[in-house]
């Protein structure tokens, strides 16, 4: 039986971005200057994302494939949307800024605006992605990464980010997220006034994820994707702790 019409689409052009010029640049003064057609894996493979973005050095590896890192870009996995995906979990926990471009000018949008749900954002029909910057973990800083999935390389059945600041070996600053449960990265009420041993990351965590609204998938029921991100915020604010104290010593 042939398929239905509707499961085909058929743009009328496609345009290929490859040739644009400045598109392809990692600076860093201040913050990480990434241009939308940096590849995955240059941004893994950078010294820059090493030094200024231990977040997201931690979480690269879980994008996707090595075969795939080679080819995808940074710009196209923030434009695509993907609930279920790790960059722009890790843009919204470090504050970041998606930079877009049309005929008429160009904007900056927070992060956590710009995601809206399941592969929409706050792009116009005539915008494309240009730039995106990211804010780097300084001194008293800590970040950590927690993702688990059926096959390494898989989509995430749950992911959580976290980065924190510390003085006086006390959290002053703590930003998490998830992502692959909920339709948009997802920035939680996490409150933290002290130190984080493991009995206050794991109460933290599970009253942050409390009422967290999962929708579930073929592969986890909602109550179990709910435990499973507390789980993984549990584990993430506890690494973040110890990566800001051997920061500040």
């Amino acid at each position: 039986m042939k398929p239905a019409a509707f499961l085909y689409h058929r743009p009328e052009s496609l345009v290929d971005l490859n040739r644009v010029g400045g598109l392809e640049q990692i600076d860093a003064n201040g913050a990480v200057r990434v241009g939308a057609l940096v590849r995955q894996r240059a941004l893994e493979q950078s010294p820059l994302t090493a030094q200024h973005l231990p977040l997201v050095a931690e979480a690269l590896p879980y994008v996707g494939h090595l075969v795939t890192r080679n080819r995808g870009t940074i710009g196209g996995s923030i434009a695509h949307a993907d609930a279920a995906a790790e960059l722009p979990l890790c843009l919204t926990v470090l504050d970041g800024v998606v930079v877009v471009q049309s005929a008429g000018g160009e904007r900056q949008i927070p992060a956590d605006q710009f995601f809206v749900t399941h592969f929409t954002t706050q792009l116009a029909p005539d915008e494309l992605v240009v730039q995106t910057i990211w804010r780097t973990l300084g001194a008293g800083r800590g970040f950590a990464f927690e993702e688990l999935a059926q096959r390494r390389g898989d989509y995430a059945l749950s992911m959580a980010a976290c980065a924190l600041r510390v003085e006086d070996g006390r959290v002053v600053e703590v930003r998490v997220g998830v992502g692959s449960v909920v339709e948009r990265p997802t920035l939680l009420q996490v409150v933290l006034t002290g130190q984080v041993t493991p009995a206050v990351a794991r109460a933290a965590s599970q009253d942050a994820v409390s009422t967290l609204s999962t929708f579930g998938s073929l592969h986890a029921s909602a109550a179990y994707q709910r435990h499973l991100t507390g789980v993984l915020v549990e584990r993430a604010l506890v690494r973040a702790w110890r990566n800001a104290l051997e920061g500040a010593t």
